[in-house]
């Protein structure tokens, strides 16, 4: 259930429903220098998950990193009960029932701090999504930012995709358009996260874009 992506880099995918489509869903994990696993958009905790977890080290951050990536937070403190559990700004006031250690910002928290940089991506109130970069991997972590879609499933499937904008391409989704209310702090978001020496993408929906992510990243974001 969990992929090795690169060095201390592992991925997990999990089935997910959006309008009664399938969307999917996956978590990024990250071991970090001091052993403990930092959790990326956790997805339901599986049995075979939890054990592969178990395998790499004891998670440390459980991190929600927009405002709808929150679900399975409380099963994974639940299990791991010592991990710091982060949300993205808003989270916390939508989710009171749910334990917080603290809010993400723009400044990385010192459980990862100098191995994964950050940014809010400003212009999307409704996400307040935060993005991350592991800097070992040069990998990007987004999560509604960019879908990632291949050119395959059923009719429906493909129908919804196309309509949304992104049937068989790394690409912002129509829906994610419509919501972004300031496109001007969106690009300057954009613009600093394309300072980062970034490779690698992975994404929340769709396929881990393995090479040429900041040449996909800058087409996909020239409608701003």
């Amino acid at each position: 259930m969990l992929e090795k992506l690169a060095e201390n880099l592992w991925a997990a995918r999990a089935s997910q429903k959006y309008m009664g489509m399938p969307i999917g869903t996956r978590m990024t994990v990250v071991k970090l220098g001091g052993g403990g696993l930092f959790l990326h958009s956790p997805v339901p905790l599986a049995p075979e998950i939890q054990q592969g977890l178990s395998e790499l080290g004891e998670p440390c951050a459980i991190v929600s990193p927009n405002r709808y990536h929150h679900l399975h937070v409380g099963a994974y403190f639940e299990a791991y009960p010592k991990a710091r559990v982060y949300a993205a700004p808003g989270l916390p006031e939508k989710r009171k029932d749910l334990v917080f250690h603290g809010v993400l910002g723009e400044n990385p928290e010192k459980e990862w701090e100098g191995e994964i940089e950050q940014t809010i991506l400003e212009g999307i109130s409704v996400l307040n999504e935060v993005v991350f970069f592991h800097i070992a991997s040069k990998t990007l972590l987004v999560t509604d930012l960019f879908f990632n879609y291949p050119p395959t499933g059923s009719f429906l499937e493909r129908l919804y995709r196309k309509l949304e904008g992104c049937d068989g391409e790394f690409a912002v989704a129509r829906l994610i358009k419509l919501v972004a209310r300031d496109k001007k702090a969106l690009k300057k978001s954009c613009d600093r996260i394309l300072q980062w020496d970034f490779d690698r993408v992975t994404v929340t929906h769709g396929e881990v874009l393995e090479t040429g992510g900041k040449e996909a990243f800058r087409n996909a974001v020239q409608w701003l």
